[in-house]
């Protein structure tokens, strides 16, 4: 008999009826396999016993920690000011967030400040923020520790009672003199004086187009001693409050930790650093969400991954909404 022709094969058809029926029999197959309703999505790069194993552990976890960083809000648009974009104009993010910064050139800090206040309020939560929000929600018992001052967690909705902020937040002032205890919260005014307005479409960021000279007596100043105010933010140089410390560890004290989930961050730092390894010590298995693994050769062990913890690489507003669908449901945009 002669040989059946063979179809010709063009990879460019759409699938059929059939393929795709058969690819929906497969995916119900595989649920079967697994313990767990959902299953990652094939886009993501998410190994399936990473994703059932760790389901299954929130599921039955009750006290649940979680740390955020700026990889949180990357999503949004909000830059990181962490290595290669750790430059605002030709000047170091870091060395622009110190209280000496701020005594040297303050109008220069101020300019900083403004407009990562002005790019804050233009930017939208991310699916990462709703879906931890409803996390929280679901979780009586669940506290984040949010090294976060952008606010877009409480735009998404979570509770401040969960949420722990403890570098403070962009739209909260305080007098810069230790004299003085003024403070002013949500204050959500863009700019925060017609003098540090940024005009339309003018690039402040790039150092080629230059600064508007803004003269002391134009910047911010308290209304009850006439000093400077200040972001009511953790600077570097500055130790965390010591109310913040305090929740903290008042937290970890209150008995077992089941899970942390780390958001976003290297948490390479301290207090940051000391965090993880808290609730390592209250008995807690380690989640790290994050576009870059854990450095395995640090010195520190408690910084390590270890066998029964997970690592979920990739941009957490595509990440995080994909492994708590199933605590959570389904995140606006999420595909399920």
């Amino acid at each position: 008999m002669p040989a059946q022709e063979r179809p010709n094969a063009d990879s460019s058809q759409k699938p059929s009826k059939h393929v795709k029926e058969l690819q929906k029999q497969y995916a119900k197959q595989q649920r079967r396999k697994t313990p767990t309703n959902t299953l990652p999505h094939p886009a993501l790069d998410i190994p399936l016993d990473h994703y059932t194993s760790f389901v299954s552990h929130l599921k039955s976890s009750h006290r649940v920690l979680a740390l955020f960083g700026a990889g949180l809000s990357v999503a949004s648009g909000i830059p990181t000011f962490r290595g290669a974009g750790g430059f605002w104009r030709e000047h170091d993010s870091t060395q622009l967030a110190t209280p000496e910064a701020f005594e040297r050139d303050p109008a220069l800090v101020w300019q900083f400040v403004n407009y990562r206040r002005h790019t804050a309020l233009a930017a939208k939560p991310n699916r990462a923020h709703y879906a931890l929000a409803k996390l929280a929600e679901k979780n009586p018992d669940f506290l984040a520790i949010n090294q976060n001052i952008d606010g877009l967690c409480l735009r998404a909705g979570h509770n401040s009672a969960s949420l722990l902020p403890i570098h403070g937040s962009l739209f909260d002032l305080k007098c810069s003199s230790s004299q003085c205890g003024y403070t002013e919260t949500n204050n959500f005014n863009d700019p925060i004086l017609p003098s540090l307005a940024i005009p339309n479409d003018w690039p402040i960021s790039d150092a080629r187009f230059p600064l508007s000279p803004v003269p002391i007596s134009s910047l911010p100043h308290c209304p009850q001693c006439r000093s400077l105010l200040r972001p009511a933010i953790v600077w570097f140089g500055e130790q965390t409050p010591q109310a913040a410390r305090a929740r903290i560890h008042t937290w970890l004290d209150a008995g077992r930790v089941d899970l942390m989930l780390v958001i976003g961050t290297s948490a390479t730092v301290w207090p940051a650093a000391i965090y993880i390894h808290s609730a390592r010590l209250s008995g807690a298995r380690i989640a790290v969400f994050n576009t870059e693994a854990p450095d395995s050769e640090v010195e520190d062990p408690s910084q390590t991954l270890r066998d029964q913890d997970w690592f979920f690489k990739g941009d957490a507003a595509s990440v995080i909404p994909d492994v708590l669908k199933e605590i959570i449901g389904a995140v606006p945009g999420t595909k399920s």
